[in-house]
């Protein structure tokens, strides 16, 4: 019997581990236990870096630099983006950050401000 958790996307029981990451071989959703999308019957709870649990409205400050996809540009560490939106899926944070515009960060690349 597996302790491994289900998938949080597709509530897959067959995840496996590789390194700091579980992957789930039916929807190829990667996700680590620390930032782990947990869903209740009405809320969702994302959870940053740390562990800490974060809410629509939150403040949030990137933790690494991060390639913006599409473009040459780095969003850089230290960035704070705030009144952030949780939304559900492998991005799950929607977010305005000025310079770049719309966007869609994981929550396992920042930490709450």
């Amino acid at each position: 019997m597996s302790t491994l958790p289900n998938c949080p996307k597709c509530q897959s029981e067959y995840t496996y581990e590789d390194g700091s990451l579980f992957i789930c071989p039916e929807c190829a959703h990667e996700w680590t236990a620390d930032s782990e999308i947990q869903t209740t019957e009405d809320t969702l709870i994302v959870k940053d870096a740390n562990g800490a649990i974060l809410a629509d409205g939150d403040a949030v400050t990137v933790i690494k630099d991060l390639k913006v996809k599409g473009s040459s540009s780095v969003l850089k560490q230290g960035t704070k983006v705030k009144s952030i939106r949780l939304v559900d899926g492998d991005h799950n944070i929607d977010c305005k950050i000025d310079g770049f515009g719309a966007m869609k960060l994981k929550s396992e690349f920042v930490k709450k401000a």
